[in-house]
Formats: C-alpha cells, structure tokens, sequence
C-alpha cells in the first residue's frame, strides 16, 4: 500500500519538527535522516541547514560514531558480526567506517565470537527439542555468526548429542512398510528400495521381516511388477543390444536377477 504525501514544510521550522521527531523515535544515519526530510521539502538549504544543527548539537552522530554505538549494542545483545556488517550497509554505511567501528569495539570489549555464539545458542536453546540441525544453523547464520563459530557454539552445548538433521528427525516418524509399499509403487524393485531407505536414514533393520509380510499379504509383487517395467518399454529380446539394455535398465531399477531372469524368460506371459 502506497504512503500517503506528507503535509510539505512551510518554514524551516517544520523540518527541525520532523527531524526532531524521527530521532526521538530511533537512532538514524545521516543519510537516513536526510531521506527522510527529503520527503518533507525539496529545499536543500533546509535539510543542510538542519543535519548541520543536528550534528552540531549531539543529536545526530558521524556515520563512526552511529556505527560504534550500534556494534556496541549489537555485541551486546549476542548480535555477530555478519548481521550488523549486513544490517548497516544497508542502512548506507560504508566499508571503512564499518570496519573501524567493529575492530575499535572488539578491542573496547574484549569480545571472543566463539564465546559469543555459545552464549547465544544456549540462551536460545536449552535443548533441541522439536528443531533440526538445519534450523539451528540457519538461525544463527541469520544473527550473524560464521559456520566455525557455529560449529564450536554446537560443541560446547550440553545437549548436542541430541541435535538431529531436519532428515533424521523424518526418518524417525517414518513408518518402514508404508514406506516400502510408496516406492513400490513407483515401479521400484527392492535393492532400490533398500538403497534409498538407507539415505534417507530410515532404520531398515527390519527390512527383509517386512518385505516377507507384505508379500504375504499380497501388497507386493516384485515379479509381477518388473514385467510391468519391462512392458513400458520396447525392448527387442531378439537382439542382443537390445536384451542387455534391457537388463541394464531393470538392474538400475533395483530388481533381482530372478525378477529378471523371469521377466526376461521366452515363455513370460
């Protein structure tokens, strides 16, 4: 939704109000400031005039001292230093200021960025219950930290060994025959099943008991289903090429030598 136009400033005295008034709200730049009195009045004499007044009398700080006071909270609050240096240059500080101000106030406080993420994980997580791996480190990504500081934050928590991926955590709800029988369906043969089980880190301790019940119950047919694979394509028995291509093709699919063999057999229905 579009801003409505501000009411345009008569006098100066109008811009002094405005900029008063933002700065009692928040902290700006310079630029930022100035932004915004350009929305106020297209007379730069004006905004000049003011910025110049605001600095002369303390109520607006250098882009350096803003940016001090700003790592200086930051640090404060277990911000790294990834996310201020993103947050400030996009509020239009520059490199050289950024840089002198967060190396001054890394000296001023001492601060150990290792300390600093295993500060703020723990504070943020007592234990990972209910979050992945993944989650973790795109949370503290987003405050700033590198992935070494991450690594070495994680390494100090008391509940790290419990820290699972987002894949783990999936794997454990995930019900081994009903998995089974989704890529079954797919047309999939069982040393494929077996295969893409395992990476997606689901327990297959029990995989062959499984396959014998739903056997058993008919919600499986491997021979059945590899002459269905084999009749989507148009392979010619009669010709070598063609029959170890043919091979090839239900081998990558994950059927067994008998599956195939029999599937592959010139008396197959």
């Amino acid at each position: 939704m579009q801003r409505p136009p501000l009411r345009q400033a008569k006098k100066i005295d109008n811009v002094f109000n405005s900029a008063y008034w933002h700065l009692g709200q928040q902290d700006y730049t310079i630029s930022e400031i100035r932004s915004k009195l350009a929305r106020k009045t297209e007379n730069i004499e004006w905004i000049e005039k003011v910025i110049a007044h605001l600095i002369e009398q303390n109520y607006l700080k250098s882009d350096l001292e803003f940016t001090i006071r700003y790592c200086e909270t930051a640090f404060s609050n277990e911000i790294g230093k990834g996310a201020i240096q993103r947050k400030l240059k996009m509020r239009g500080i520059s490199s050289s200021d950024l840089e002198t101000a967060i190396e001054q106030v890394i000296e001023q406080q001492d601060v150990d960025f290792d300390e600093l993420a295993s500060s703020r994980l723990q504070s943020r997580f007592m234990t990972f219950d209910g979050i992945s791996k993944e989650k973790v480190y795109a949370q503290m990504t987003a405050r700033g930290f590198s992935r070494p500081q991450i690594d070495h934050a994680l390494s100090q928590h008391p509940a790290q060994d419990s820290l699972r991926s987002s894949m783990a955590i999936k794997a454990e709800k995930a019900e081994l025959s009903t998995e089974i029988i989704k890529l079954y369906r797919k047309g999939k043969g069982q040393t494929l099943i077996l295969n893409e089980l395992k990476q997606r880190l689901i327990d297959v301790s029990e995989f062959e008991e499984t396959l014998y019940q739903l056997e058993l119950a008919g919600d499986i047919d491997f021979y059945q289903s590899c002459k269905d694979q084999f009749a989507k394509k148009s392979y010619d028995l009669s010709d070598y090429k063609d029959k170890s291509k043919a091979y090839a093709y239900l081998t990558r699919k994950g059927f067994t030598s008998d599956e195939i063999k029999e599937t592959m057999s010139p008396d197959q229905d």
